[in-house]
Protein backbone atom coordinates (compact mmCIF):
# COMPACT_ATOMS: atom_id res chain seq x y z
CA UNK A 1 0.00 0.00 0.00
CA UNK A 2 1.38 3.41 -1.04
CA UNK A 3 1.86 6.08 1.61
CA UNK A 4 1.99 9.84 0.90
CA UNK A 5 2.72 12.33 3.68
CA UNK A 6 1.50 9.93 6.33
CA UNK A 7 -1.70 8.96 4.50
CA UNK A 8 -2.24 5.44 3.14
CA UNK A 9 -3.63 5.60 -0.39
CA UNK A 10 -6.14 3.17 -1.93
CA UNK A 11 -4.55 0.04 -3.39
CA UNK A 12 -5.26 1.12 -6.98
CA UNK A 13 -3.39 4.40 -6.52
CA UNK A 14 0.29 5.08 -6.96
CA UNK A 15 2.44 8.13 -6.20
CA UNK A 16 5.14 10.20 -7.85
CA UNK A 17 7.27 13.29 -7.41
CA UNK A 18 6.06 16.60 -8.74
CA UNK A 19 9.03 16.84 -11.12
CA UNK A 20 7.98 13.60 -12.84
CA UNK A 21 4.43 14.75 -13.61
CA UNK A 22 5.14 18.34 -14.73
CA UNK A 23 6.37 19.70 -18.04
CA UNK A 24 7.25 23.03 -16.43
CA UNK A 25 7.95 23.98 -12.82
CA UNK A 26 9.59 27.32 -12.18
CA UNK A 27 9.18 30.87 -10.92
CA UNK A 28 7.84 33.70 -13.06
CA UNK A 29 9.87 36.82 -13.75
CA UNK A 30 10.04 40.36 -12.41
CA UNK A 31 7.74 42.63 -14.46
CA UNK A 32 8.55 46.07 -15.81
CA UNK A 33 5.32 47.70 -14.67
CA UNK A 34 3.50 50.24 -16.84
CA UNK A 35 0.04 51.82 -16.69
CA UNK A 36 -1.10 50.12 -19.90
CA UNK A 37 0.63 47.23 -21.61
CA UNK A 38 0.19 44.16 -23.78
CA UNK A 39 0.78 41.63 -20.98
CA UNK A 40 -0.84 41.23 -17.56
CA UNK A 41 1.39 40.39 -14.60
CA UNK A 42 -0.13 38.20 -11.89
CA UNK A 43 1.35 38.80 -8.46
CA UNK A 44 0.84 37.11 -5.10
CA UNK A 45 -1.73 39.78 -4.22
CA UNK A 46 -3.81 38.82 -7.25
CA UNK A 47 -3.69 35.11 -6.37
CA UNK A 48 -6.40 34.91 -3.71
CA UNK A 49 -8.08 31.92 -2.06
CA UNK A 50 -11.33 32.73 -3.86
CA UNK A 51 -9.63 32.83 -7.27
CA UNK A 52 -7.59 35.29 -9.28
CA UNK A 53 -8.46 38.90 -8.46
CA UNK A 54 -8.02 40.66 -11.80
CA UNK A 55 -8.38 44.09 -10.22
CA UNK A 56 -5.02 43.47 -8.52
CA UNK A 57 -3.14 42.64 -11.69
CA UNK A 58 -0.92 45.18 -13.43
CA UNK A 59 0.64 45.48 -16.87
CA UNK A 60 4.11 44.45 -18.00
CA UNK A 61 6.02 46.53 -20.53
CA UNK A 62 6.56 44.08 -23.39
CA UNK A 63 6.37 43.95 -27.15
CA UNK A 64 6.89 41.00 -29.45
CA UNK A 65 5.90 37.36 -29.28
CA UNK A 66 4.41 36.56 -25.83
CA UNK A 67 5.60 32.96 -26.21
CA UNK A 68 9.10 34.25 -25.54
CA UNK A 69 8.11 35.58 -22.13
CA UNK A 70 9.61 33.88 -19.12
CA UNK A 71 6.71 33.12 -16.83
CA UNK A 72 4.03 33.15 -19.55
CA UNK A 73 0.91 31.42 -18.27
CA UNK A 74 -1.14 28.86 -20.18
CA UNK A 75 -4.68 27.69 -19.37
CA UNK A 76 -4.70 25.00 -16.67
CA UNK A 77 -1.45 26.15 -15.09
CA UNK A 78 -1.42 25.98 -11.30
CA UNK A 79 0.28 28.92 -9.60
CA UNK A 80 1.69 29.00 -6.07
CA UNK A 81 2.64 32.04 -4.02
CA UNK A 82 6.29 31.49 -3.17
CA UNK A 83 7.50 34.20 -0.77
CA UNK A 84 6.45 35.85 2.47
CA UNK A 85 4.68 34.89 5.66
CA UNK A 86 0.91 34.79 5.34
CA UNK A 87 0.77 34.34 1.58
CA UNK A 88 3.34 31.63 0.80
CA UNK A 89 1.67 28.41 -0.32
CA UNK A 90 -1.55 29.99 -1.57
CA UNK A 91 -2.60 28.06 -4.67
CA UNK A 92 -4.44 29.38 -7.73
CA UNK A 93 -5.66 27.99 -11.04
CA UNK A 94 -5.20 29.87 -14.30
CA UNK A 95 -7.96 29.46 -16.87
CA UNK A 96 -7.03 32.45 -19.03
CA UNK A 97 -7.51 36.20 -18.75
CA UNK A 98 -10.99 37.73 -18.90
CA UNK A 99 -10.03 39.99 -21.81
CA UNK A 100 -7.76 37.68 -23.77
CA UNK A 101 -4.58 39.59 -22.89
CA UNK A 102 -1.58 37.27 -22.34
CA UNK A 103 -0.61 36.82 -18.70
CA UNK A 104 2.64 36.14 -16.90
CA UNK A 105 3.50 35.24 -13.31
CA UNK A 106 5.80 37.59 -11.48
CA UNK A 107 8.98 36.47 -9.74
CA UNK A 108 7.23 35.70 -6.44
CA UNK A 109 4.87 33.14 -8.00
CA UNK A 110 5.74 29.58 -9.05
CA UNK A 111 4.13 27.92 -12.06
CA UNK A 112 3.34 24.20 -12.27
CA UNK A 113 2.32 22.86 -15.69
CA UNK A 114 1.29 19.21 -15.64
CA UNK A 115 1.62 16.29 -18.03
CA UNK A 116 -2.06 15.68 -18.87
CA UNK A 117 -1.51 11.95 -19.42
CA UNK A 118 -0.31 11.56 -15.83
CA UNK A 119 -1.89 14.30 -13.75
CA UNK A 120 -5.19 16.07 -14.36
CA UNK A 121 -4.53 19.78 -13.61
CA UNK A 122 -7.67 20.36 -11.52
CA UNK A 123 -6.86 17.32 -9.38
CA UNK A 124 -3.29 18.61 -8.97
CA UNK A 125 -4.69 22.00 -7.96
CA UNK A 126 -6.81 20.41 -5.23
CA UNK A 127 -3.93 18.21 -4.03
CA UNK A 128 -1.74 21.28 -3.60
CA UNK A 129 -4.54 22.89 -1.56
CA UNK A 130 -4.96 19.82 0.65
CA UNK A 131 -3.99 20.18 4.30
CA UNK A 132 -1.21 17.57 4.07
CA UNK A 133 0.45 19.40 1.18
CA UNK A 134 0.06 22.82 2.81
CA UNK A 135 1.61 21.50 6.03
CA UNK A 136 4.40 19.92 3.99
CA UNK A 137 5.16 23.26 2.30
CA UNK A 138 6.00 24.90 5.61
CA UNK A 139 7.63 21.84 7.16
CA UNK A 140 9.92 20.80 4.31
CA UNK A 141 9.88 23.25 1.41
CA UNK A 142 10.36 26.66 2.99
CA UNK A 143 13.78 28.25 3.40
CA UNK A 144 14.87 31.59 4.86
CA UNK A 145 14.22 33.72 7.90
CA UNK A 146 10.73 34.21 9.32
CA UNK A 147 9.89 37.36 7.37
CA UNK A 148 11.84 36.38 4.25
CA UNK A 149 10.70 32.81 3.70
CA UNK A 150 10.67 31.35 0.21
CA UNK A 151 9.39 28.22 -1.47
CA UNK A 152 12.45 26.28 -2.60
CA UNK A 153 12.06 25.16 -6.22
CA UNK A 154 14.22 22.02 -5.94
CA UNK A 155 12.38 20.83 -2.84
CA UNK A 156 9.04 21.62 -4.47
CA UNK A 157 10.05 19.48 -7.46
CA UNK A 158 10.61 16.54 -5.06
CA UNK A 159 7.23 16.97 -3.35
CA UNK A 160 5.07 13.81 -3.42
CA UNK A 161 1.86 13.57 -5.43
CA UNK A 162 -0.84 10.85 -5.14
CA UNK A 163 -1.69 9.34 -8.52
CA UNK A 164 -5.13 7.81 -8.83
CA UNK A 165 -6.04 6.46 -12.27
CA UNK A 166 -6.51 9.47 -14.58
CA UNK A 167 -10.29 8.98 -14.89
CA UNK A 168 -10.59 8.87 -11.13
CA UNK A 169 -8.59 12.10 -10.93
CA UNK A 170 -11.17 13.68 -13.22
CA UNK A 171 -14.07 12.39 -11.10
CA UNK A 172 -12.46 13.73 -7.92
CA UNK A 173 -11.81 17.12 -9.50
CA UNK A 174 -15.34 17.35 -10.93
CA UNK A 175 -16.81 16.38 -7.57
CA UNK A 176 -14.73 18.95 -5.72
CA UNK A 177 -15.54 21.64 -8.29
CA UNK A 178 -19.24 21.10 -7.64
CA UNK A 179 -19.09 20.68 -3.88
CA UNK A 180 -16.66 23.49 -3.10
CA UNK A 181 -18.74 25.76 -5.34
CA UNK A 182 -21.81 24.90 -3.26
CA UNK A 183 -19.98 25.60 -0.03
CA UNK A 184 -18.50 28.85 -1.39
CA UNK A 185 -21.92 29.98 -2.59
CA UNK A 186 -23.36 29.36 0.85
CA UNK A 187 -20.48 31.24 2.48
CA UNK A 188 -21.04 34.14 0.06
CA UNK A 189 -24.76 34.21 0.83
CA UNK A 190 -24.08 34.29 4.55
CA UNK A 191 -21.54 37.03 4.05
CA UNK A 192 -24.04 39.03 2.01
CA UNK A 193 -26.64 38.51 4.73
CA UNK A 194 -24.20 39.84 7.34
CA UNK A 195 -23.45 42.85 5.16
CA UNK A 196 -27.16 43.61 4.80
CA UNK A 197 -27.62 43.35 8.56
CA UNK A 198 -24.84 45.89 9.08
CA UNK A 199 -26.29 48.22 6.43
CA UNK A 200 -29.69 47.99 8.11
CA UNK A 201 -28.13 48.81 11.48
CA UNK A 202 -26.24 51.79 10.02
CA UNK A 203 -29.41 53.16 8.47
CA UNK A 204 -31.26 52.70 11.77
CA UNK A 205 -28.52 54.63 13.61
CA UNK A 206 -28.74 57.42 11.06
CA UNK A 207 -32.51 57.66 11.39
CA UNK A 208 -32.29 57.66 15.19
CA UNK A 209 -29.56 60.29 15.47
CA UNK A 210 -29.86 62.47 12.38
CA UNK A 211 -33.40 62.47 11.05
CA UNK A 212 -34.83 64.72 13.71
CA UNK A 213 -37.96 66.02 12.08
CA UNK A 214 -38.43 69.65 12.99
CA UNK A 215 -35.52 69.66 15.42
CA UNK A 216 -32.83 72.22 14.65
CA UNK A 217 -29.24 71.23 13.83
CA UNK A 218 -26.48 73.29 15.39
CA UNK A 219 -22.72 73.58 14.74
CA UNK A 220 -20.70 71.10 16.74
CA UNK A 221 -18.81 73.95 18.41
CA UNK A 222 -22.01 74.92 20.28
CA UNK A 223 -21.87 71.79 22.43
CA UNK A 224 -18.10 71.30 22.59
CA UNK A 225 -16.19 71.81 25.83
CA UNK A 226 -12.79 71.05 24.37
CA UNK A 227 -11.12 69.66 21.27
CA UNK A 228 -7.63 68.14 21.42
CA UNK A 229 -5.41 66.59 18.80
CA UNK A 230 -3.02 63.87 19.93
CA UNK A 231 0.72 63.72 19.46
CA UNK A 232 3.41 61.21 18.59
CA UNK A 233 6.61 61.37 20.65
CA UNK A 234 9.71 62.33 18.72
CA UNK A 235 12.34 59.74 17.87
CA UNK A 236 14.45 60.98 20.80
CA UNK A 237 11.51 60.61 23.23
CA UNK A 238 11.20 56.84 23.18
CA UNK A 239 11.61 56.82 26.95
CA UNK A 240 8.05 58.20 27.16
CA UNK A 241 6.74 54.75 26.26
CA UNK A 242 6.41 52.48 29.28
CA UNK A 243 5.06 49.00 29.97
CA UNK A 244 2.21 50.30 32.13
CA UNK A 245 0.89 53.81 31.80
CA UNK A 246 -1.73 55.90 30.03
CA UNK A 247 -3.09 54.05 26.95
CA UNK A 248 -1.80 55.60 23.69
CA UNK A 249 -4.21 54.96 20.83
CA UNK A 250 -3.75 54.98 17.07
CA UNK A 251 -6.22 54.46 14.18
CA UNK A 252 -5.36 50.76 14.43
CA UNK A 253 -7.11 50.68 17.81
CA UNK A 254 -10.50 51.44 16.24
CA UNK A 255 -12.83 48.46 16.08
CA UNK A 256 -16.29 48.15 14.52
CA UNK A 257 -19.11 50.42 15.60
CA UNK A 258 -17.85 53.00 18.09
CA UNK A 259 -15.70 50.52 20.01
CA UNK A 260 -12.06 51.19 20.84
CA UNK A 261 -9.76 48.22 21.26
CA UNK A 262 -6.43 47.86 22.99
CA UNK A 263 -3.98 50.74 22.90
CA UNK A 264 -0.91 50.22 20.76
CA UNK A 265 1.43 51.32 23.56
CA UNK A 266 1.39 53.16 26.89
CA UNK A 267 2.77 56.60 27.77
CA UNK A 268 4.48 57.52 31.03
CA UNK A 269 1.75 59.26 33.10
CA UNK A 270 4.16 62.05 34.04
CA UNK A 271 4.58 62.89 30.35
CA UNK A 272 0.86 63.13 29.61
CA UNK A 273 -0.30 66.75 29.35
CA UNK A 274 3.34 67.83 29.25
CA UNK A 275 4.33 66.00 26.04
CA UNK A 276 1.15 64.29 24.89
CA UNK A 277 -2.39 65.66 25.42
CA UNK A 278 -4.67 63.60 27.64
CA UNK A 279 -7.97 62.37 26.23
CA UNK A 280 -10.42 62.24 29.16
CA UNK A 281 -12.92 59.47 29.67
CA UNK A 282 -16.29 60.14 27.98
CA UNK A 283 -14.59 61.71 24.96
CA UNK A 284 -15.44 61.00 21.34
CA UNK A 285 -12.31 60.26 19.33
CA UNK A 286 -12.12 60.86 15.58
CA UNK A 287 -9.45 59.80 13.11
CA UNK A 288 -8.51 63.13 11.55
CA UNK A 289 -5.66 62.11 9.25
CA UNK A 290 -5.08 59.26 6.84
CA UNK A 291 -6.95 56.61 4.92
CA UNK A 292 -9.43 55.98 7.76
CA UNK A 293 -10.18 59.67 8.40
CA UNK A 294 -13.70 60.11 9.75
CA UNK A 295 -13.84 56.94 11.82
CA UNK A 296 -15.28 57.48 15.28
CA UNK A 297 -14.92 55.78 18.67
CA UNK A 298 -16.15 56.38 22.21
CA UNK A 299 -13.49 56.58 24.90
CA UNK A 300 -14.70 54.82 28.04
CA UNK A 301 -11.37 55.26 29.87
CA UNK A 302 -8.70 57.92 30.18
CA UNK A 303 -6.13 57.79 27.43
CA UNK A 304 -4.20 59.67 24.82
CA UNK A 305 -3.51 59.26 21.13
CA UNK A 306 -1.17 59.91 18.26
CA UNK A 307 -1.30 62.93 15.98
CA UNK A 308 -3.90 61.27 13.72
CA UNK A 309 -6.55 61.36 16.45
CA UNK A 310 -8.71 64.20 17.71
CA UNK A 311 -10.68 63.97 20.97
CA UNK A 312 -13.96 65.85 21.46
CA UNK A 313 -15.16 66.57 24.98
CA UNK A 314 -18.70 67.88 25.36
CA UNK A 315 -20.66 70.10 27.70
CA UNK A 316 -22.38 68.38 30.68
CA UNK A 317 -25.83 68.25 29.07
CA UNK A 318 -24.52 66.27 26.09
CA UNK A 319 -24.52 62.48 26.18
CA UNK A 320 -21.17 61.66 24.54
CA UNK A 321 -22.14 58.17 23.44
CA UNK A 322 -25.16 59.58 21.59
CA UNK A 323 -22.83 61.98 19.77
CA UNK A 324 -20.45 59.12 19.03
CA UNK A 325 -23.22 57.13 17.34
CA UNK A 326 -24.43 60.23 15.52
CA UNK A 327 -20.96 60.90 14.10
CA UNK A 328 -20.57 57.18 13.32
CA UNK A 329 -23.65 57.48 11.10
CA UNK A 330 -22.05 60.26 9.05
CA UNK A 331 -18.52 58.90 8.64
CA UNK A 332 -18.61 59.54 4.90
CA UNK A 333 -19.70 63.14 5.41
CA UNK A 334 -16.93 63.67 7.96
CA UNK A 335 -14.42 62.29 5.48
CA UNK A 336 -15.65 64.80 2.92
CA UNK A 337 -14.46 67.58 5.23
CA UNK A 338 -10.93 66.56 4.29
CA UNK A 339 -9.58 68.39 1.22
CA UNK A 340 -8.82 66.26 -1.82
CA UNK A 341 -5.14 65.58 -1.23
CA UNK A 342 -2.87 62.53 -1.10
CA UNK A 343 -3.26 62.47 2.69
CA UNK A 344 -6.81 63.31 3.84
CA UNK A 345 -6.85 65.72 6.80
CA UNK A 346 -10.02 66.80 8.60
CA UNK A 347 -9.50 70.40 9.65
CA UNK A 348 -10.63 71.04 13.24
CA UNK A 349 -12.33 74.30 12.25
CA UNK A 350 -14.39 72.45 9.64
CA UNK A 351 -15.17 69.81 12.25
CA UNK A 352 -16.41 72.44 14.70
CA UNK A 353 -18.79 73.76 12.04
CA UNK A 354 -20.25 70.32 11.29
CA UNK A 355 -24.04 70.28 11.94
CA UNK A 356 -25.27 67.96 14.69
CA UNK A 357 -28.56 67.29 16.43
CA UNK A 358 -28.62 67.83 20.20
CA UNK A 359 -32.04 66.97 21.66
CA UNK A 360 -32.87 66.96 25.37
CA UNK A 361 -30.38 64.94 27.50
CA UNK A 362 -33.02 62.35 28.44
CA UNK A 363 -33.76 61.68 24.77
CA UNK A 364 -30.05 61.42 23.95
CA UNK A 365 -29.55 58.79 26.67
CA UNK A 366 -32.61 56.81 25.55
CA UNK A 367 -31.52 56.79 21.89
CA UNK A 368 -27.96 55.78 22.78
CA UNK A 369 -29.24 52.97 25.02
CA UNK A 370 -31.46 51.64 22.20
CA UNK A 371 -28.57 51.72 19.72
CA UNK A 372 -26.22 50.03 22.20
CA UNK A 373 -28.75 47.23 22.71
CA UNK A 374 -29.21 46.78 18.95
CA UNK A 375 -25.43 46.74 18.52
CA UNK A 376 -25.02 43.91 21.03
CA UNK A 377 -27.71 41.88 19.26
CA UNK A 378 -26.08 42.56 15.89
CA UNK A 379 -22.68 41.44 17.18
CA UNK A 380 -24.19 38.19 18.43
CA UNK A 381 -25.61 37.54 14.96
CA UNK A 382 -22.37 38.48 13.22
CA UNK A 383 -20.33 36.31 15.60
CA UNK A 384 -22.61 33.36 14.86
CA UNK A 385 -22.24 34.01 11.13
CA UNK A 386 -18.45 34.11 11.43
CA UNK A 387 -18.43 30.83 13.35
CA UNK A 388 -20.53 29.27 10.61
CA UNK A 389 -18.23 30.66 7.91
CA UNK A 390 -15.20 29.22 9.68
CA UNK A 391 -16.95 25.86 10.06
CA UNK A 392 -17.83 25.78 6.35
CA UNK A 393 -14.27 26.72 5.38
CA UNK A 394 -12.99 23.93 7.63
CA UNK A 395 -15.45 21.51 6.05
CA UNK A 396 -14.35 22.54 2.56
CA UNK A 397 -10.71 21.94 3.49
CA UNK A 398 -11.50 18.56 5.04
CA UNK A 399 -13.50 17.52 1.97
CA UNK A 400 -10.64 18.46 -0.36
CA UNK A 401 -8.06 16.64 1.75
CA UNK A 402 -10.15 13.47 2.13
CA UNK A 403 -11.04 13.35 -1.57
CA UNK A 404 -7.56 13.81 -3.06
CA UNK A 405 -6.08 11.16 -0.74
CA UNK A 406 -8.81 8.57 -1.36
CA UNK A 407 -10.19 8.69 2.18
CA UNK A 408 -13.54 9.73 0.75
CA UNK A 409 -15.07 7.81 -2.15
CA UNK A 410 -16.50 10.40 -4.53
CA UNK A 411 -18.08 7.73 -6.76
CA UNK A 412 -20.73 7.03 -4.12
CA UNK A 413 -21.01 10.56 -2.76
CA UNK A 414 -24.28 12.43 -3.14
CA UNK A 415 -22.97 15.80 -2.10
CA UNK A 416 -22.23 17.48 1.18
CA UNK A 417 -25.05 18.52 3.48
CA UNK A 418 -24.82 22.16 4.48
CA UNK A 419 -26.06 23.50 7.80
Amino acid sequence: MTDVLGVSLPVTWSASRLKHVTSFLNRGTAPDYVDVGAVRAISQAANQDGGLDWSRTRFHNFSGDPARLKGLLYPHDVIVNSTGTGTLGRVGYFRGSPDGIPCMADGHVSIARFLPSRLYPRYAYYWMRAQQFQDYIYAALVVGATNQIELNRERLADAPVPLPPIEEQRRIADFLDAETARIDTFIELRSRWASLLLQRFDESVRQSTRESGDERFIPLRRILARIKTGATPRADQTDLFVEKGVPWYTPGSFLSGVSLGSAERSIDPSAVKRSVPRFPVDSVVIVGIGATAGRVAYLDRDGTGNQQLTALTFQPEVHARFLAWQLYAVTDELRQLAPFTTLPIINNDFLKAFPVWSPAPERQRAIAADIDRDWVLLQDLLDAQERQRALLAERRQALITASVTGQFDVTTAKGVDLP
